[in-house]
C-alpha cells in the first residue's frame, strides 16, 4: 500500500481581512427605491456597505488579507504549501487575469472553489484535509468577493444587501489537540432556483429573499448542533458564533432559535453588508479588533448560500 503520512489535525493560525475604503450608508442605498435609511435598516439591520471599484482594487484587498493572515500566524509566504481561494463573484482560475492573491506564495500550488456563502468554511475544511493527510503544512485561504459587480441596481432585494471584500486565514498543524472540527457540509439541490449568481439572470444575481430567509432561520440551526456534536462539544461550550453574514435578521433569527446567551454573536454585518464567501473571515477579524474574543476560544461558524449550499464547523481561535 501507498504510505501516507497522516497528522493529528489542524490548526487556524492567523486571520486577515481588508475591505474598501468606500462607505454606502442605508439611506444612499434606499434613495433609489424612495426608501428611508431607517427603512433599509429596520428590514436588513445594515447601516452601510463598501463597494470596491474595480476587479483589480478586489485583487489588492485579497492580497492585504492574505498578508495580515500570514503575519499573524507568523508564517512567511515561501513556507504555504498550497492556497486555495473561494469566491463566487470571481473567475478564478489558473487561466484567468489577475488570479487572487496571486502575489502571495508565488510557487505553491492552488485551487479555487466556488460554493458561494459558504465557500470560506469549504476552503478551510479542504485545507484541514490537505494538512491531516501530509499533502501540505501550511494552507492560505482566500476568500475574495466583488458582489457589487454581480447586483442589479434597479434590484431592491439585493442592492441594499451585497458588498465587497476579502478574508483569509493561515491554517496549520495542531499541537497537543485539533483546532478545526469536522464540517458538516451538504446543499438542498430542491432549492436551488432561490439564488442565483447571475448564470440565468443576464449575469445578474437574483434572490428570493423571503424564502431564502425562511430556509435557512428553518435548517441552518440543525446544521450548527451537528457541527458541534462532532467536534465533541455543547452548544454551551461555544465562545463566539459566526454566521455567514446574510443580513443581521437572519442571523439574529438562527442565534435565537440556538439559544446562545452569553454567546458573543458576529455582527459585522451592520457595516459591511453581506460579502458572500468573505464574510466569515471579515467577521472573525471584526469582532477581535472590537475586543470581543481572545485565543483559544472556541467559535461555531456556520455558512449558507447558494446552491442552496451549506457548511458548519468548530474552530479554536488563534
Amino acid at each position: 500500500m501507498l504510505g501516507t503520512v497522516r497528522r493529528s489535525g489542524s490548526q487556524v493560525l492567523g486571520f486577515g481581512a481588508a475591505q474598501p475604503t468606500a462607505t454606502t450608508t442605508s439611506e444612499e442605498l434606499g434613495a433609489p427605491f424612495g426608501k428611508a435609511g431607517s427603512w433599509v435598516e429596520t428590514r436588513t439591520g445594515i447601516r452601510s456597505v463598501r463597494r470596491a471599484g474595480t476587479g483589480a482594487e478586489l485583487n489588492e484587498l485579497a492580497l492585504q488579507a492574505g498578508m495580515q493572515a500570514l503575519q499573524a500566524a507568523g508564517v512567511d509566504e515561501h513556507e504555504v504549501d498550497l492556497v486555495i481561494t473561494a469566491s463566487c463573484s470571481v473567475a478564478n482560475g489558473p487561466g484567468d487575469h489577475g488570479t487572487l492573491a496571486s502575489g502571495l506564495a508565488r510557487t505553491a500550488p492552488r485551487m479555487h472553489l466556488n460554493s458561494a456563502c459558504s465557500g470560506f468554511c469549504y476552503a478551510l475544511s479542504t485545507a484541514d484535509d490537505a494538512i491531516r493527510t501530509g499533502a501540505a503544512r501550511y494552507v492560505l485561504v482566500v476568500a475574495a468577493e466583488l458582489m457589487s459587480s454581480l447586483v442589479d441596481p434597479a434590484d431592491l432585494g439585493t442592492s441594499i444587501l451585497f458588498a465587497d471584500g476579502a478574508g483569509a486565514a493561515v491554517v496549520g498543524p495542531a499541537g497537543a489537540s485539533p483546532g478545526v472540527g469536522p464540517a458538516v457540509w451538504g446543499s438542498d439541490g430542491s432549492q436551488s432556483q432561490l439564488i442565483d449568481c447571475g448564470a440565468v439572470a443576464g449575469g445578474k444575481l437574483t434572490m428570493a429573499g423571503s424564502q431564502v430567509f425562511r430556509w435557512a432561520v428553518e435548517h441552518m440551526p440543525a446544521v450548527a448542533l451537528d457541527a458541534c456534536r462532532r467536534a465533541g462539544v455543547q452548544i454551551g461550550d461555544i465562545d463566539v458564533f459566526v454566521p455567514h453574514q446574510a443580513n443581521k435578521r437572519i442571523v439574529d433569527a438562527i442565534s435565537d432559535k440556538l439559544g446562545l446567551g452569553d454567546t458573543v454573536i458576529a455582527d459585522s454585518v451592520i457595516v459591511s453588508g453581506n460579502t458572500s464567501a468573505a464574510s466569515i473571515p471579515i467577521a472573525v477579524v471584526d469582532l477581535a479588533r472590537r475586543g470581543l474574543t481572545t485565543a483559544g476560544q472556541l467559535a461555531l461558524l456556520v455558512g449558507f448560500g447558494a446552491g442552496l449550499s451549506f457548511a458548519g464547523q468548530v474552530i479554536r481561535l488563534p
